[in-house]
């Protein structure tokens, strides 16, 4: 029995013009262990329309809703402590994580939500164990859900250290194609005018992408890498001049989930090309990147600058024993006693 909302959720097969968002989606569904799928996009570009969609074609299909005014205990939970001094037992109330076990767990506006508490579902969504420490006593749960977080670039941004944390990221931008619109137009009204119908015309596809996911899931844990494909994704992140090696971790992994979701015999460059995108969108530094590869051809009289993190780490090395114009040794600094001054900070006795 679907337990997502009382209304019937819109067919994730009947979404249009949202090929990247739904890739993404079908991913973070098949391996949670991405670290779920940040959507970000202006109002109207039917964010929450298909974290619902997916939700129900999940097995339990449940949808898990994180607001914006939740506390931390109501996220991962609440320990009574009273009933460990009495008794010895530890007596555990599920917050919102436990209950999105298996499911859907849906942020809304997550840039708005405290630092806290994107820690703690971020934690949760790549570990798949929420656990819970009060006064020395801690209690553990699996906790494995599709983390989907969306917000509108227009209201804040997500600290680099958290949205680094989100295995996927899709950009929904504003539909100008007037084709396209009058297609999306079309199929919400058909929907709204009769759900029923219109959800039964899309059975079919509904029952297929079901299908899809759990073949994929079952598929996924006999999929390796060769070398090639473990080249190109250290190619891919060191052009992109990612921060550490989370970006290389989430693309294979999103690689193989789409291999797996294609029922491919053998993860291949062709699949790591195909997810590259969203797991480079919010860790890419082409600047930074940019520079530091100019900085051989400046040591070697080709032109381009250094970098000015490159220049301030490596400046006393360049110049020691030159004069350049503009460069000066440090020295030191005699100390003189004036007589008549009182120091600052010494206090007349």
């Amino acid at each position: 029995m679907n337990t997502v909302t009382q209304r019937p959720a819109f067919p994730f097969a009947a979404l249009i013009g949202q090929t990247p968002l739904q890739q993404a989606l079908l991913l973070a569904a098949i391996d949670p262990g991405l670290g779920g799928v940040l959507v970000s996009g202006p109002r109207g570009t039917a964010k929450s329309t298909a974290a619902r969609a997916l939700a129900e074609l999940l097995p339990e299909g449940q949808l898990v809703n994180l607001p914006l005014g939740a506390s931390e205990d109501r996220l991962i939970g609440t320990l009574d402590i009273e009933t460990v001094l009495r008794d010895g037992s530890v007596r555990f109330s599920p917050g919102l994580l436990a209950k999105a076990h298996r499911g859907v767990l849906y942020v809304d506006e997550v840039n708005l939500l405290p630092d806290a508490l994107v820690d703690a579902l971020l934690d949760a969504a790549a570990s798949g164990v929420n656990t819970v420490e009060r006064d020395g006593v801690s209690h553990s749960h699996e906790a494995s859900f599709v983390l989907i977080g969306t917000m509108n670039p227009e209201e804040g941004e997500l600290r680099p250290q958290l949205i680094d944390r989100f295995g996927l990221m899709v950009e929904l931008q504003n539909c100008f194609d007037a084709q396209v619109r009058q297609q999306i137009v079309k199929a919400r009204l058909a929907f709204d005018l009769d759900s029923v119908a219109f959800r039964a015309e899309y059975a079919p596809q509904q029952e297929a992408y079901e299908e899809r996911i759990r073949a994929a899931r079952a598929a996924l844990p006999a999929l390796t890498f060769d070398e090639s494909v473990h080249a190109h994704v250290s190619a891919l992140c060191i052009a992109a001049a990612v921060d550490g090696l989370r970006a290389d971790l989430v693309m294979l992994r999103a690689a193989r989930a789409l291999a797996a979701l294609e029922q491919a015999a053998a993860v291949t460059i062709g699949h790591v090309e195909r997810v590259a995108e969203a797991v480079l969108r919010h860790r890419r530094h082409d600047d930074r990147g940019a520079s530091e590869s100019q900085a051989p051809q400046q040591a070697s009289g080709e032109g381009g600058e250094p970098s000015a993190a490159r220049e301030s780490v490596n400046f006393a090395a360049e110049h020691a024993g030159e004069s350049d114009w503009g460069y000066l040794p440090p020295q030191s600094t005699g100390v003189a006693q004036v007589k008549g001054v009182i120091p600052l900070n010494t206090k007349k006795r």
